[in-house]
């Protein structure tokens, strides 16, 4: 009797959960619009397109027609582009070259040249990339194998002078539209086909021993090239930290100002320099000297300069005047060919899109296009590299009114795209033989890269992999998701002109991908 009555008091509850697992799921529309109806998201501008990757329906549109700026979504073209152009395999190649002789002495009759190929990889940073990006001790040690293979040749004396050469790209370091705020930082940091330390320096700032007493500054590597102008002040403990960081555009000076508290554990930044060959020609004849060779000339630097290029692709159509075999367009005739000394070759590229797409690194990706232009197109330049990408984006299918870029990594804010044109390429990209390795290498809900901490639900982690963008108003996500009912989409999600928290309006992206992956189970 009572087993009875325990059964019928739990059969209410056995049916309201019936019913609810039963409960029909809401049409997509309406969870996008659930989301979407709170009035302070109403005020900014959305731009959403979702397809399903097998059939090719449309799922979800809105503004999908529209130009919005895409921030670091900006990166999927330059990416896609390097690998169906350049390819994954594709190493660069640094070298140390001269003209002159090396006698039996170990004197070195001519300049030393250490020259860029575009590795945005001679740093510290460990690769493959696994989770996070992580850097050794070493932050030089690519530089410091190429001094150790001169000391290994014999070389002991230098009568020329050490030159840094980055003309393998044109001396272009920043795009059209960067902010200028942008240029002391990190994300900002100059371009160049010669790129140490991802052109940056550390600095590190720890509190002084006693309250009123100067903060402690530290520069690595090479401290020799900023001048400090240190001002900030050790105030005591329980005051707060604040400090300002100032460096004018052609200065080498860093001003620093603010206080840091006795208690204060420290802070850390990466500031972006100035001309990174001539940071790399002072650096390398530093390491030089410090393993005893000698050197008698002086420092400078090897730069392609715009004009330059822009005046021999004008007189490179007169016709040949020899029958040498070229393909009829005059050329400068070397008569003293260089002799390498010491190379150092980079992983393959597929590692550094890796890096790229995870972590959203803005230097490597303007280094992409540069090399697409110089590889695939006619000169290693931003005008160079925007070319080969609209040739890539007509064969995949994307019409030139849908988008214009100005760089390849999404910090120009005169970049503009349209939620189709995105979905477009991820559908092209997943067709294609590296259709794989490119998905691959986008960050993972809940796992790695700039999603390490979003999506992080188990319902959502690992079935997401889509690449963000941020600027300050601009918000994107923008990838691949599996939905409860096991089908493949591909969504672009874009919003522009917002005034809010940053995490508001991720937040909102975030469950508007919630609301993509829900769906009536398989077999429904």
């Amino acid at each position: 009797m009572l087993r009875r009555r325990s059964v019928a008091r739990l059969l209410p509850i056995i049916l309201l959960a019936t019913s609810l697992l039963a409960a029909p799921v809401k049409p997509l529309p309406d969870r996008v619009a659930a989301v979407l109806s709170a009035p302070d998201l109403a005020r900014g501008f959305w731009g959403i397109e979702i397809v399903s990757l097998s059939t090719g329906k449309t799922l979800y549109s809105q503004n999908a027609d529209k130009l919005f700026t895409p921030a670091s979504n900006t990166k999927l073209f330059t990416t896609a582009a390097a690998l169906a152009l350049v390819g994954p395999d594709y190493k660069f190649r640094t070298t140390v070259e001269t003209t002159g002789s090396l006698d039996r002495y170990g004197r070195l009759n001519g300049d030393l040249v250490l020259v860029g190929h575009g590795d945005p990889n001679l740093s510290g940073r460990e690769l493959p990339y696994d989770l996070r990006t992580q850097r050794n001790d070493d932050p030089i040690q690519a530089l410091e194998s190429l001094a150790d293979a001169l000391v290994q040749k014999g070389v002991k004396f230098i009568d020329g002078d050490i030159v840094a050469d980055d003309s393998y790209f044109a001396f272009e370091r920043y795009g059209e539209g960067w902010s200028q705020d942008d240029l002391v930082w990190a994300d900002g940091a100059p371009v160049s086909a010669l790129t140490v330390n991802d052109n940056v320096v550390f600095v590190n700032i720890l509190p002084a021993d006693r309250a009123g007493e100067k903060a402690f500054v530290s520069v690595k590597p090479f401290a020799d090239y900023y001048r400090l102008d240190n001002r900030i002040i050790t105030t005591p403990a329980g005051t707060g930290r604040k400090f300002f960081v100032n460096r004018e555009p052609g200065s080498t000076v860093l001003t620093l100002w603010g206080n840091m508290p006795l208690d204060d554990a420290g802070a850390n930044e990466a500031l972006a320099i100035e001309d990174p060959a001539e940071f790399a020609a002072g650096l390398f004849r530093q390491l030089l000297e410090k393993r005893g060779i000698v050197v008698y000339g002086h420092q400078r630097t090897r730069h392609t300069e715009l004009a330059t290029l822009s005046t021999f692709s004008v007189t490179a159509l007169a016709p040949s005047r020899g029958g040498n075999g070229n393909d009829g367009q005059s050329r400068p005739v070397k008569t003293d060919q260089p002799i390498t000394l010491a190379s150092y070759e980079s992983k393959p590229l597929l590692q550094d899109i890796r890096v790229i797409n995870k972590v959203s690194q803005n230097l490597h990706a303007e280094i992409l296009l540069r090399l697409l232009g110089r590889e695939r197109g006619n000169a290693g330049t931003i005008e160079g590299g925007l070319e080969v990408l609209h040739g890539f984006l007509t064969q995949a299918g994307i019409s030139n009114e849908e988008y214009i870029f100005y760089d390849g990594s999404g910090l120009s804010r005169q970049n503009l795209v349209t939620p189709h044109a995105i979905v477009e390429l991820l559908r092209y990209c997943s067709t294609q033989p590296w259709g794989a390795d490119y998905k691959a290498t986008f960050p993972v809900a809940g796992v790695d890269g700039s999603l390490s901490d979003r999506l992080t639900s188990p319902r959502l982690k690992s079935r997401v992999v889509a690449k963000t963008g941020s600027l300050g108003g601009v918000k994107a996500l923008s990838g691949y998701a599996t939905t409860d009912g096991g089908q493949e989409v591909v969504f672009s999600i874009l919003s522009n002109n917002f005034n809010l928290p940053a995490k508001r309006v991720t937040d909102a992206i975030d469950q508007l991908v919630e609301a993509v992956v829900e769906d009536a189970p398989a077999g429904r």
